[in-house]
């Protein structure tokens, strides 16, 4: 009895058994096939590396590097009892945080975590000879900057995560990050891809090289000249532009301080600003180019035209305007000259406010220039109905208007190109992995404010400037004639503007017969000297004198710089230069 009750029970196991097998074999398992099907699905992102950046000659300002990221399964290092043991070595042979590798190790949920996001080759080699097990290299791409804190504000870098975050590489994301691919197959019970299961793979287009316009060499040139000025003057800031007055290229960018590209996580935010694009600050006698440019062209004004500047004090709607320096009467080309507010602002009240503004807009003034950077400003000037009636006075001694470096250079690039302003360029072309250019910028004029004719007689005003007896003679060259313009502007301060607070620039163009470059020099609150003649020329100077040698560019004069060491006479020459300080009393 008991026997036949023990085979029935033996019988109905193994029919049920077998019932449940045929079911499995020959019923409806979709459901658990899907399910099986999804534990072994594996789609996986095929990434790519970001593109080059280069300058114009093709010297690598940013790349991508492959590095090693070193990997461990917890779960597996668990089981086998080697958490300590692995903690241990990792501490003594790469200097790695004991406590910091258990806790990552501690981990049995885990199959993957890494324990070192970049390692060095020389330590890829040390890790593969030790020939551990559950711990592998896994191959990334880290960004860097082999030329570290060059031209640091017009690079700019990527973040963690690849994404564009400053300068170019923000600016041109969408080019240089390409477009990662995907891959969908099934893997096996020890992960392992099962080649045979791959059903999609969409190949990765990899990110493109930009090419900037961008002189590697200049911009070394204008860096030394700028770290040199902040040595001298201990200004809050400096920069620099280098430009190709007839194409808008831009051949150099400098901005201090600056900061290190590979090392920008520790990087305080002030240190990133571009001020060349992104500082906007009252430009000072800087401006008056623009304000006589244009009633020159209108025709209303000549060379030769003589103006009463009041002995230095001009009391206009019962408001006074001075020149520190008394002048009496001076001739236009000598109100440039000399650098005469009085001068300048009865220019611009003959001008009239309608044709003013319209100019000063054609110059560009009040809009972005256009530049393939972010964080352009665009400045302020206000619209004409907003103007009193002292507003003209004011805009032509460059005060109540503000504006970029990038936009003062145009102004002055403009009238060096016979009177045609340029959308300035940063970026020359952008040429995908195959070689196909997918970008090819060309020069494009933005307006004409001026005639060809004016244009030529304002360089050769301007050329006056840097003569003897002028603001800006420390910024003349040996065998060159300078075009150019100083500018020293008060900074508005509470109730007012700050008598001790300045900020001098130098603008000029060289050749001035026939301008090739165009170059801006501002320093922030120097100190103690603080006039543009003074402080900004010399470093005018010093740049357009390595660059028209690097260039090639030919002499065309024989003008001599004043050396600012000639005792007497040099302090003869600050003093006239501080007597042009932008004041006016508001």
């Amino acid at each position: 009895m008991r026997l036949g009750m023990a085979i029935a029970v033996v019988l109905i196991a193994f029919g049920g058994l077998a019932f449940r097998v045929g079911r499995l074999h020959l019923g409806d398992n979709s459901a658990l096939r899907d399910s099986l099907a999804k534990t072994r699905r594996v789609e996986q992102q095929i990434l790519v590396g970001r593109g080059r950046i280069l300058d114009r000659r093709g010297s690598i300002l940013a790349m991508d590097l492959t590095v090693y990221r070193l990997n461990a399964d917890p779960q597996m290092i668990l089981r086998d009892g080697l958490v300590e043991a692995y903690a241990a070595l990792f501490s003594r042979k790469f200097g790695m945080d004991r406590a910091l590798l258990e806790t990552r190790l501690r981990q049995p949920e885990r199959r993957q975590v890494y324990l070192a996001s970049e390692i060095s080759e020389d330590d890829r080699q040390r890790v593969l000879d030790l020939k551990l097990k559950h711990v592998w290299l896994e191959p990334v791409s880290a960004r860097n900057y082999p030329q570290r804190n060059l031209a640091s504000h017009v690079v700019g870098f990527s973040n963690a995560e690849g994404v564009g975050s400053a300068g170019v590489e923000q600016a041109l994301d969408e080019f240089l990050r390409g477009v990662p691919g995907m891959r969908v197959s099934q893997q096996d019970g020890r992960r392992r891809e099962m080649l045979d299961r791959r059903v999609l793979e969409i190949p990765a287009q990899a990110g493109a090289d930009v090419h900037l316009t961008i002189d590697m060499n200049l911009q070394a040139m204008a860096e030394a000249a700028l770290d040199q000025a902040v040595q001298q003057h201990r200004p809050l800031g400096a920069w620099a532009l280098v430009q190709d007055v007839r194409t808008g290229e831009v051949l150099a960018m400098a901005s201090r301080p600056d900061f290190d590209l590979n090392a920008y996580g520790r990087t305080p935010p002030e240190r990133m600003r571009n001020a060349v694009t992104g500082c906007v600050y009252e430009p000072g006698s800087t401006f008056k180019i623009g304000v006589i440019a244009a009633a020159l062209n209108e025709g209303i004004v000549q060379p030769e035209t003589v103006f009463d500047c009041e002995n230095g004090l001009w009391m206009y709607r019962g408001r006074p305007l001075r020149d520190f320096h008394p002048y009496g009467r001076l001739s236009l080309a000598d109100v440039l000259k000399k650098s005469s507010n009085i001068g300048a602002a009865k220019t611009a009240l003959l001008l009239g406010d309608a044709r003013l503004e319209r100019y000063l807009r054609d110059f560009g003034v009040g809009r972005a220039a256009g530049i393939e950077l972010p964080g352009e400003e665009a400045g302020i000037f206000r619209a004409r109905a907003h103007w009193d009636t002292l507003a003209s006075t004011r805009i032509a001694m460059g005060h109540s208007v503000s504006l970029t470096t990038l936009q003062m250079l145009g102004i002055l690039s403009a009238i060096g190109n016979h009177g045609f302003l340029m959308r300035p360029m940063i970026v020359r072309r952008v040429v995908d992995a195959k070689g196909r250019v997918l970008h090819e910028a060309s020069p494009t004029v933005v307006s004409r404010p001026i005639r060809e004719d004016t244009a030529r007689l304002m360089c050769a005003l301007l050329a006056r400037v840097t003569e003897e007896g002028g603001t800006g003679r420390r910024a003349a060259i040996p065998g060159y004639r300078v075009a150019g313009k100083t500018g020293t502007a008060v900074k508005p301060g509470i109730g007012g503007y700050d008598e001790r607070r300045n900020i001098a620039s130098f603008i000029g163009v060289i050749p001035a017969d026939d301008p090739t470059l165009a170059i801006a020099v501002v320093v922030d609150e120097p100190q103690p000297e603080h006039t543009g003649g003074v402080v900004a020329a010399p470093i005018f100077r010093q740049i357009a004198q390595e660059a028209v040698r690097y260039l090639n560019i030919p002499p065309t004069g024989t003008v001599q710089p004043i050396d600012p060491g000639d005792g007497a006479d040099a302090a003869a020459d600050d003093e006239e230069e501080a007597g042009h300080a932008d004041r006016a009393a508001l």
